[in-house]
């Protein structure tokens, strides 16, 4: 669930003619075949389902709970769809879409509309989640309350000049400094272990890492970014597909989302039913964060949309407006081609 680096994105996607052979995803403990044997009662052959792969942006957590869900309970068999949920290669799941070795996979807004601004076809079909649930979180004793307490403290990231800016802009509305902050590479620590070592507050998913904190009785002080500005309200994560998918097979990506979008309702509807199939699918997983995290984020994923999925305009362009006022894009974003609302279901 963490935040990933756009310049990360960026050299992967211009390598996407290099690395076109690296899928070399290991396989999802839920993903065996769907495929039905012949009916031997009859004699017939059952329809021949197509294979089809998505790929994750990180390690199974709820915010793809949907996918599971929709294939545990048969929606994409429906469909005539037997999906791989697979977790990403070395290029990172943005490329191996952007590349067509995948044909939907889990990214960013961000990283889509970076993208898009380097001619690379990723579009985004659905946003998962209707409202920015990331910020900054800190242990309470750091006694960080509002984005001028971050003078003096260190923060710990992963080396993206977005998290500088996102920092700076907020910290400005109240008159602070954000070269006073100092800036520290967490490397692969997690939060907590971060936090004890050398670092007083982060950037988080509360769905995960914050809900993580509450079962681990170590209560956080969290400053969603979206509170500060309408702008930085934008979807993470999104499924996205590519251009060229859409255009040579429109039909696989109406069925891949009919299915698609039955899971996350089912997600809704049902959070603790959801994150036993989740639990069910990849067995590693912590039991009790994961039922946590369902229940927290279940109502967040259609929130005030009129159905699940809904992308708006004004997202779009208020975000990367404020990427580009902020000098982390080459150039505007043409927003009518980072995002398609045309595959969800009507409302």
């Amino acid at each position: 669930m963490r935040l990933k680096s756009f310049g990360l994105l960026l050299m992967s996607c211009l390598l996407v003619v290099a690395v076109a052979g690296c899928a070399g995803s290991r396989n999802n403990p839920s993903t065996e075949g769907s495929n039905k044997p012949a009916d031997t009662t009859t004699g017939t052959e059952p329809k021949k389902l197509k294979d089809i792969k998505v790929v994750l942006d990180w390690t199974p957590n709820t915010n793809h709970t949907g996918l599971y869900v929709a294939k545990n309970q048969g929606y994409y068999e429906e469909e005539g769809l037997n999906v791989e949920i697979v977790q990403p290669g070395s290029g990172g799941a943005d490329t191996m879409v952007a590349a067509g070795k995948v044909p939907f996979g889990i990214s960013y807004q961000e990283n889509v509309t970076q993208a898009r601004t380097q001619d690379v076809p990723l579009v985004s079909i659905a946003a998962i989640i209707q409202h920015n649930t990331s910020g900054f979180a800190a242990p309470v004793d750091r006694k960080i309350k509002s984005p001028k307490d971050f003078e003096g403290k260190t923060y710990g990231g992963w080396g993206s000049p977005v998290e500088e800016a996102v920092m700076g802009s907020i910290m400005q509305k109240e008159s602070a400094d954000v070269k006073k902050v100092t800036i520290a590479n967490m490397g692969e620590a997690d939060y907590f272990t971060a936090v004890e070592r050398d670092i007083d507050f982060a950037w988080i998913f509360y769905g995960w890492t914050g809900v993580e904190a509450q079962l681990r009785n170590q209560p956080l002080d969290m400053l969603y970014v979206k509170d500060y500005s309408d702008k930085l309200d934008y979807y993470t994560p999104v499924l996205v597909t590519n251009e060229q998918q859409i255009k040579d097979d429109p039909e696989l990506v109406k069925s891949f989302m009919r299915a698609t979008a039955k899971g996350y309702q089912y997600c809704i509807d049902k959070p603790e039913d959801a994150a036993n199939i989740l639990l069910k699918a990849v067995p590693e997983l912590d039991h009790k964060l994961v039922l946590a995290s369902q229940k927290w984020l279940s109502p967040k994923y259609k929130d005030d949309a009129s159905r699940w999925g809904e992308q708006k305009e004004q997202i779009w362009k208020g975000y990367s407006d404020w990427m580009y006022e902020h000098k982390l894009l080459d150039k505007p974003l043409e927003v009518s081609k980072a995002y398609t609302n045309d595959f969800l279901l009507q409302p």
